[in-house]
This record gives structure tokens, sequence and C-alpha cells, in this order.
């Protein structure tokens, strides 16, 4: 089975969830659910442009990614593949 990226994106918000749950969904609220601040959204989204070198992403553009499915569309769109 081969890993999507919409996996590999989740596994990433995963590991990096204060409030680790046992598994992500794209439903799931970063802040709500999984516990991000504002310290670890900028880490995740250092990360995120690390690990699927991004461009550096403009904290106004983030103001409406508020689920891990949002991470996966931006992401996605960022690479040009599906979600």
């Amino acid at each position: 089975m081969t890993e999507t990226l919409a996996d590999r994106v989740r596994a990433l918000v995963l590991r990096m969830a204060p409030q680790e749950p046992a598994e992500v969904s794209d439903e799931q609220h970063l802040i709500e659910d999984l516990g991000f601040d504002s310290i670890r959204l900028m880490e995740l989204t250092v990360a995120l442009e690390r690990v699927f070198t991004l461009p550096r992403q403009n904290p106004q553009h983030l103001v409406d990614v508020l689920t891990v499915g949002d991470v996966v569309r931006l992401v996605a769109e960022q690479q040009g593949a599906p979600a």
C-alpha cells in the first residue's frame, strides 16, 4: 500500500499535536481538538514547509486553515497534487 500525500500530511499533524489522539481525521480542528496553540501552529507551518518543500507561508493566508483537512488541501494545492 502506497502512502498518499494526504496520509503523510495527517501523520505529520498527528506527530506534532500536543493532545495526540489515537488517529487523526480531516474534520478535527487543530486548536479545539488537537490542542495546537499559536507557537505550535508556527512550528507545524515550518515543518510542513520543510518536509513538503513548500514556499514560505504568509500568516495572513493561513487564517482559514482550521482543520486537518484544511492543512491537507493547502499542501496538496501548493504541490499541485490531488488532496
